[in-house]
């Protein structure tokens, strides 16, 4: 189940596999994937993708979260026992991929 979202500054789409129904999930990974606009602005567009795993049983939720920016793809993923700190362990790796892109850019 894939579900998409423009705001003002970014379109950002969530898709479930493996579970639905996660409303609020989902709304917890707009709002932290939003914070990632604050790092750098110029973000085009942002996929997240929240996946339940059967096969492990303590780190089965799996968070993947791709962000589009001009002339290049930054990719994070992480699992963990539960969605949030899967979703925020990759917002983390992608503010420092963000950062190092930003600086690369105004050299």
């Amino acid at each position: 189940m894939t579900k998409s979202v423009d705001t003002e500054t970014m379109s950002v789409q969530v898709t479930l596999r493996h579970s639905s129904n996660h409303t609020s999930i989902e709304e917890y990974a707009r709002t932290a994937v939003q914070s990632l606009a604050r790092v750098f602005p110029g973000i085009i567009s942002c996929h997240i993708i929240l996946d339940h795993q059967k096969n492990d049983v303590e780190k089965n939720k799996l968070a993947e979260i791709t962000v589009h920016v001009p002339q290049n793809v930054l990719v994070a993923k992480d699992a963990a026992a539960a969605y949030e700190p899967a979703v925020d362990a990759c917002v983390d790796s992608l503010a420092r991929q963000l950062q190092k892109h930003k600086e690369k850019m105004t050299q």
